[in-house]
């Protein structure tokens, strides 16, 4: 929000559901808020980098969820 300063939300990594982009740098994880406003939620992000369950990740903000990527037919 404007005038708003944060650092940010710890969040931990529960699952990864998917791997997704151009050339597969995008994960799409089950991520579950350890703190701020909405602490205890599970939210579904998207994440580029290496990652694995258990990782601890910050983010800016908590109330953006990716959507679900569906196999093509």
């Amino acid at each position: 929000m404007a005038g708003e300063e944060s650092n940010g939300f710890l969040a931990e990594i529960v699952e990864i559901k998917a791997k997704t982009g151009v050339y597969g740098e995008i994960y799409q994880c089950l991520t579950k808020i350890l703190d701020g406003p909405d602490k205890g939620r599970v939210i579904l992000r998207n994440i580029k980098g290496p990652v694995f369950n258990g990782m601890l990740i910050v983010l800016r903000e908590t109330e953006r969820e990716a959507k679900e990527i569906r196999a093509r037919r």
